[in-house]
This record gives structure tokens, C-alpha cells and sequence, in this order.
């Protein structure tokens, strides 16, 4: 792409970027603006967290001597302005491609990106490792960790904090807040930091912050007592440097985010201030040099490739409705005839397709912000009291609440339905967000039903299913569109435990589950006119499976493929190989088609699958291959 300016095309590293003048920074800060938008509007990506960073991430690299200080990027989504001064320049246009450079931080892709990032709230737990690292080194360069007012939610933060402050370690934390996460920002913490309170919010946000304080063992009463003793109680309360110099953290701010003078002469001094935890704030806006970006963060954040001028999708083949859609509208459809169904969201509204439901349910809709651990422990002390929540995260973020799900949800049997949205691999963003594990972490736990539909409308009726159930279920979905099947008037409630069987067959039994089901029976048709003839089943549960359809028909065929967008390890497959061991069916054969033993990269869904042998060829493939053909 041609620049007005040359500027960036001399940078190859941040050594060449602490050539340039500080007064040519805003034309740097342009042109990398100008590619970024540029190349989010052809790739997809994350286009208003990296717009809102850009003079940061400058003055960042200006005045620390990276890579010897380490620059740790919180999430990691806001971080295209950091590849493109840091060698990646010319590879930026592959971007989220296969075999491109990836949306987040990555060790090996390059030295400049410290630690591997893609969920929230880890970087000053990172930083503070690397930073007493250092110190047992004799190493006496800086640790800079980045993090967003919305990843400041998660409560990783103020433990990793807490145990900063305690050591007094040499640690630089950025708070980069501009009021936003994903979603708009919500909860006490948000507000603190914001500085835009009421005079009712601030009864409000002291009672909520004493709340929280002592739920810090020890540390938060003490905490409390030093707020308390301030000459001007509440007014010093309420300002936003008092809970971080409480945790012993030195605090500077607020700062404007975008002015470069100002950020460049902070950043010196705080280099230069000596040691211990310091704590810099500093104020940015969301979207920033994009107005659409700027107006709506919240639709921007995310982004699939759209047009430059208008900021509007780029036409695309017409697809049926995806199936986040298709939660969202089944719940709510569930709601509306039942007072006691409520919906949780981990700042994600909008990507779990709960938006609708909190407009007409405000009462009955908890955005917890990115706190995954206390959205289920949340949604189990509302079950105790007769409600039905429903919590619906992400299944790669689900990951941080295992501990909960099994404590405090399956032990006392309650009640919660969880709605897994981007269950198996999700594509652009790669590793990080690939939700290829739930299965594993969740087979194991008493109590719980997993269920995985086979299209948007087996979604619906497995939702009615699990919140109708009385105990816990989980059901998994896939990122993207349904195969476009036209929604039935009814919701159906499932029995539990029972598959469907699709097709019939004498050679070969597939045992596909979820969106895999589709690319099976495709395969079957393909075997037919190869002479084979393929019998499918829908397992509908991965737990408890219908064992008896499941073995009656592994016994007619004697041979087995199981297919599913999940782990090989420990998934479906390894549930099947329970079962025909239970049954004792030494006899049968059987092959498990799913991802192996690896992290994938990133790429699209249609290019990954093929890659992880998990499409309609692949199981073509494999079942010529175990008949012999």
C-alpha cells in the first residue's frame, strides 16, 4: 500500500524508530493507522482495541530499550501497531491468514512479543515473574506490562498486584482505559476507573468496593482502614490512584493517550524513577482516527473485512443464520414464557448473542465483566434460589472456570445450563481461542449432560432441553452459520441420553457429533456410490451417550469412525472407546477422526479442518482405508 508518508517504511525494528524525531511521531501514528485499517478491512481483525493504541505503543518502544525490557501486551488483541515496528512490517498483509503472522503476540514469531497472549487479565501476572526473573538474574532492565480497564475485571489482576505490591518489585504497569472491553465496561471496578461518577453512583461504588476489598484475605481490611483515614473520605475513596497506592503500587494519572509530548515525557520519567510497582494511567479512546471505529468501539472490536469508506461488511454468499444467532433468539423466545430463565454474559453480550435478551430482560440479564470463575459461582447461588441461568461464554474462556463448574455447580447437582459458543476451531484467531478442549475438561464431571447439535435447530430444542433438565448441562456450538434449516414451530424437549439415527448401513458405522454430522452424512453418500454403504448416527449427548443404538449398530458393521471438532484425546472418540470396552465389544474396530495431539494455528475454519482431517474427505478417506478399499 503506497504511504503518504515514508516514515514507517524505514522502521524495521524499535532501534530505527528511536531515530526519528519525536516531532515526525503523529505522522508515524498516522501512517500506522492508515495500514492498519487498511489491512483489517481486507483480513478481518481487531480493529478499535489497536487503533486506541497506537501513540502508546510508540511511546512505549521510544523510551524503553525493547526487547532486553520486556513489553508484555495484555489479551494481546491490541497489538498490530507493536508487529508493524517490530519487524513484521512487511508481512502485516498476511495478517490472520494461514501461514500469515498471527492477531496476537507470539513468542516464536518474534523477540519483540515477550509472552504469548490471547485471554484477558494474565499480563501483570506475567510481567511479575518476569520482572523477579530479573531480579535473580542481576538483570536490571524494565518489565512493562499493558492492560485494559476491562481486563482489569478479572480478579488474576489484583492478585497478581497484591503480590507486587508485597514484594516490591520492580514492575511498570500501563493501564490503557478507554472505558471499554469488548463491550461497554461494566461493574464497580469500570466506574472507579472512569471517574465519571454521580453523586448516587458514588454511594453505590463505596458500598461495591468494600464488598470486594474484603473479599482480599489479610491485605483487603487493611486496605480499607487506610481509605477510611483520608482526610477527605469519600472524595478520597473515589480517586482513582487510592486502591492502587494502597496495594503499594506508586501511581501516576491520569494521562491523555493520544498526546505523544505528553505520553513520551511520563514514560522517561517513570523509567527513570527508580524501583518498585508504579502504575501509570492513561486515558485513549477506542477506535481512534476511524470514525466509525470511534462511534461504535463496541461493533469495531472484532471485525470481518468491511469497506473502508462506509464502514459497512463487505457483501458476502448468503448464509443462514449462525448459531450464536440462533441461541439468542431461542432463549429469549424461552424467556418470555419463563420469568425464572436468566442470562449471564463475561463481557460479551453481543458475541454470545445475548444483546436482544438484556433489552427486553434488563432484571434477569448479568454482564459479570471478564470474570468467567465468578459468572458460574454467580449463576449457582442464583439456581439455589429457584432461578434458571443460563451462563453462555465462549468455549475456549470457559476454560477458567473448571474449578467452579465442578465445586460449585455439579457437586450440589444445580440447575445452570451452560451455552459453549465457539466450540471446536474457530479459525482467524487461532490456538488461543480454539475451543477444542471442552469437551475433555467437562466428560469427566458427575452430574453433567454435554449435549452438541447438528444445526441451528437442534440448537433450540437442546437449549429447551438443558434448561428444562434439572441439574447441570452444557451445550457446545460451532462459530459461524447452521446449515440452513428452517426452524420448527415447537421447541421439542429431548430424551436424555437418546441419539438419532440418520442412515443406515452394513459396512461402516459413523459416529460424527455436532457440526461434523453434515460433512458424515456427505461422506456417506460419496461411500454409497463407492459401493459402501455407511450407516450414521447423531449421538445428540456426548454424555450420557445411547449406548444401546451406539453398540447395536457397531455390532452389524463391526467397524467405527467417530468424527468430531474437538481433541482427539479425550473427547468424543475416548468415549466410545469406554463404551465398547464396558460392553466388551473387543471385537469392533474403530478409528477416531478429531484434532491431534497439538495447538493448531490460525487460518480459516474450511482450511483447518481439511488440515486436521476432520472434513467430508478425510472421513471418505478413512473409511475406504479401514474397509479395505
Amino acid at each position: 500500500m503506497k504511504l503518504q508518508s515514508s516514515l514507517l517504511e524505514k522502521i524495521d525494528s524499535p532501534a530505527d524508530l528511536r531515530q526519528i524525531p519525536k516531532k515526525d511521531l503523529p505522522i508515524l501514528a498516522r501512517e500506522l493507522r492508515q495500514v492498519i485499517i487498511e489491512t483489517v478491512s481486507k483480513n478481518g481483525g481487531h480493529l478499535a482495541p489497536c487503533l486506541g493504541v497506537v501513540e502508546l505503543t510508540l511511546a512505549l518502544h521510544y523510551i524503553f530499550n525493547t526487547p532486553n525490557d520486556k513489553l508484555i501486551w495484555d489479551v494481546g488483541h491490541q497489538a498490530y501497531a507493536h508487529k508493524l515496528i517490530t519487524g513484521r512490517r512487511k508481512e502485516f498483509h498476511t495478517l490472520r491468514q494461514y501461514k500469515g503472522i498471527s492477531g496476537f503476540p507470539k513468542q516464536k514469531e518474534s523477540i519483540y512479543d515477550t509472552f504469548d497472549t490471547g485471554h484477558s487479565s494474565t499480563s501483570i501476572s506475567a510481567g511479575l515473574g518476569i520482572s523477579c526473573a530479573k531480579k535473580l538474574k542481576g538483570d536490571s532492565n524494565k518489565t512493562i506490562a499493558v492492560i485494559g480497564d476491562g481486563s482489569m475485571t478479572g480478579g488474576m489482576s489484583f492478585e497478581a498486584m497484591n503480590q507486587a505490591g508485597h514484594l516490591g518489585s520492580d514492575l511498570i504497569v500501563i493501564l490503557n482505559d478507554n472505558e471499554m472491553s469488548i463491550s461497554a465496561n461494566v461493574g464497580a471496578m469500570s466506574s472507579f476507573l472512569s471517574r465519571k461518577l454521580t453523586g448516587r453512583s458514588m454511594k453505590r461504588i463505596k458500598r461495591d468496593m468494600e464488598i470486594f476489598l474484603k473479599s482480599f484475605a489479610n491485605v483487603g481490611e487493611s486496605i480499607l482502614q487506610v481509605l477510611k483515614k483520608s482526610e477527605e473520605s469519600l472524595k478520597g475513596f473515589l480517586t482513582p490512584g487510592t486502591l492502587f497506592e494502597a496495594l503499594k503500587f506508586e501511581y501516576i494519572g491520569p494521562i491523555p493517550g493520544h498526546n505523544l509530548e505528553n505520553l513520551l515525557e511520563t514514560l522517561k520519567n517513570v523509567r527513570d524513577y527508580g524501583k518498585g510497582p508504579i502504575l501509570v494511567h492513561v486515558l485513549t479512546t477506542k477506535g481512534k482516527g476511524y470514525p466509525p471505529a470511534e462511534k461504535n468501539p463496541g461493533d469495531y472490536h472484532g471485525v470481518g473485512p468491511f469497506e473502508i469508506t462506509t464502514g459497512a461488511p463487505r457483501p458476502s454468499k448468503p448464509t443462514s443464520i449462525s448459531y450464536t444467532k440462533a441461541f439468542g433468539d431461542t432463549i429469549v423466545h424461552i424467556a418470555e414464557k419463563d420469568p425464572r430463565v436468566a442470562a449471564i454474559t463475561a463481557a460479551m453480550p453481543a458475541g454470545t448473542g445475548l444483546s436482544r435478551f438484556a433489552k427486553l430482560f434488563p432484571d434477569r440479564f448479568f454482564d459479570v465483566g471478564i470474570a468467567e470463575q465468578h459468572a458460574v459461582t454467580f449463576a449457582a447461588g442464583l439456581a439455589t434460589e429457584g432461578i434458571l441461568p443460563v451462563v453462555a461464554v465462549y468455549s475456549t474462556f470457559m476454560q477458567r472456570a473448571l474449578d467452579q463448574i465442578i465445586h460449585d455447580v455439579c457437586l450440589p447437582n444445580l440447575p445452570v445450563t451452560f451455552a459453549l459458543d465457539r466450540g471446536g476451531l474457530v479459525g482467524d484467531d487461532g490456538p488461543t481461542h480454539h475451543g477444542v478442549f471442552d469437551l475433555a475438561f467437562l466428560r469427566f464431571i458427575p452430574n453433567l449432560i454435554i449435549m452438541a447439535p447438528k444445526d441451528e435447530n437442534e440448537l433450540r430444542h437442546m437449549l429447551y432441553t438443558a434448561i428444562s433438565f434439572p441439574g447441570p448441562a452444557a451445550l457446545r456450538y460451532c462459530r459461524g452459520a447452521g446449515i440452513g434449516v428452517k426452524p420448527s414451530a415447537e421447541l421439542v424437549k429431548l430424551e436424555i441420553g437418546k441419539g438419532e439415527l440418520l442412515r443406515e448401513g452394513d459396512d461402516i458405522l459413523l459416529l460424527p457429533v455436532g457440526n461434523r454430522v453434515t460433512p458424515a452424512l456427505e461422506a456417506a453418500e460419496g461411500l454409497r456410490k463407492l459401493g459402501v454403504e455407511a450407516a450414521v448416527i447423531n449421538p445428540r449427548f456426548i454424555k450420557p451417550l445411547d449406548g444401546d443404538l451406539i453398540t447395536e449398530w457397531a455390532r452389524k458393521t463391526g467397524r467405527v469412525i467417530t468424527v468430531e471438532d474437538h481433541a482427539r484425546k479425550g473427547g468424543f472418540g475416548s468415549a466410545i472407546l469406554e463404551l465398547l470396552e464396558q460392553r466388551r465389544m473387543t471385537g469392533v474396530q474403530i478409528h477416531l477422526l478429531g484434532i491431534p495431539d497439538q495447538f493448531i494455528e490460525h487460518g480459516g475454519q474450511t482450511i483447518l479442518r481439511k488440515l486436521t482431517k476432520i472434513d467430508t474427505a478425510a472421513i471418505t478417506s478413512a473409511a475406504l482405508e479401514m474397509i479395505d478399499r
